[in-house]
């Protein structure tokens, strides 16, 4: 099945309702960055001018054999997911630096889940539009994935998508970041009407990795934003915020009725987890999750 691109700040889903239609389950997944394992691996001991040099050639055959083992073991789930959503960092090769190399991903990457067989949701990740995006970057992921924000209703559950790069770093693309605040304001509205059984939030980076008020790493984000941002979620009655970024499990509690989750990469792993994803079932008055590692996957390729 293709992969979903959303227009106009929305996304149809086959299958799916706006009503409550009965329990469900999807796939929460993040970061597959194929070319990772390389740029992560093979660079290591070269200078930069070097490893740049040596960029051009890189690969991701570990990449494709983990998305290849992914789309595999989800499409063979007994209980059929009503879709799957990737957590951001779809590539790895930054598109303004290496606009080859990510073609070459690109084509990879839709080979690779046109085999899923129900929707690919994708968020955008800091790798898919610069670590500071500008608007070249923007559009190019655009024209590849379609809209970096927009919201779906699937099943009665409103879901939000946000590009969180905007909040990390907007200095290039200040109207875009503040377009994006002014429709999720929209949007949260619509969750705090009550019209829907369950809103939820998905994001690459998380606003916190273990607990709201812990310090600022690479991983998350700065106060007062973060705060005010989760303050906002909260009250608009959002009760899960799934993201990725962290190559590695995490997540925690902003109070007793909104959790915020970290699931680790189909792709590269930086912690102890094995490569993986996440089962979300959802029923009438909850939502649970549980992380599944990838089966067979050589220990070598770790």
């Amino acid at each position: 099945m293709p992969v979903c691109r959303a227009a106009e700040k929305t996304l149809q889903l086959p299958n799916c309702t706006e009503e409550w239609s009965g329990e469900f389950t999807f796939i929460q997944a993040a970061d597959c960055q194929l070319g990772m394992e390389w740029t992560v691996q093979q660079s290591e001991g070269f200078t930069n001018t070097t490893w740049k040099d040596r960029y051009q050639d890189s690969t991701w055959d570990y990449e494709i054999e983990w998305c290849r083992k992914f789309v595999d073991t989800i499409n063979s789930m007994e209980t059929k997911p009503v879709f799957a959503i990737m957590c951001g960092d779809l590539l790895d090769a930054f598109p303004e630096q290496w606009p080859k190399v990510r073609d070459r991903q690109y084509t990879d990457f839709q080979e690779i889940f046109e085999n899923l067989d129900f929707p690919l949701v994708c968020v955008c990740g800091n790798h898919d539009v610069e670590e500071s995006p500008t608007r070249k970057s923007v559009e190019r992921y655009r024209s590849d994935f379609g809209d970096d924000w927009f919201s779906f209703v699937c099943n009665g559950v409103f879901c939000i998508v946000i590009n969180s790069q905007y909040y990390e770093d907007p200095q290039f693309v200040p109207e875009i970041a503040t377009e994006q605040d002014s429709w999720l304001d929209k949007q949260l509205e619509i969750a705090k009407s009550g019209k829907y059984k369950h809103s939820v939030l998905f994001q690459h980076i998380p606003w916190f990795l273990k607990t709201p008020d812990e310090p600022k790493v690479y991983y998350n984000f700065l106060q007062p934003l973060r705060e005010t941002m989760l303050r906002k979620f909260a009250d608009a009655g959002v009760s899960k915020i799934f993201c990725g970024h962290y190559h590695r499990n995490a997540g925690g509690w902003y109070n007793e009725n909104m959790e915020l989750i970290v699931t680790s990469a189909v792709g590269l792993q930086q912690g102890e987890d094995r490569n993986g994803f996440r089962v979300v079932s959802v029923s009438e008055k909850k939502i649970k999750h549980e992380y599944v590692e990838l089966e067979n996957i050589d220990e070598e390729t770790k």
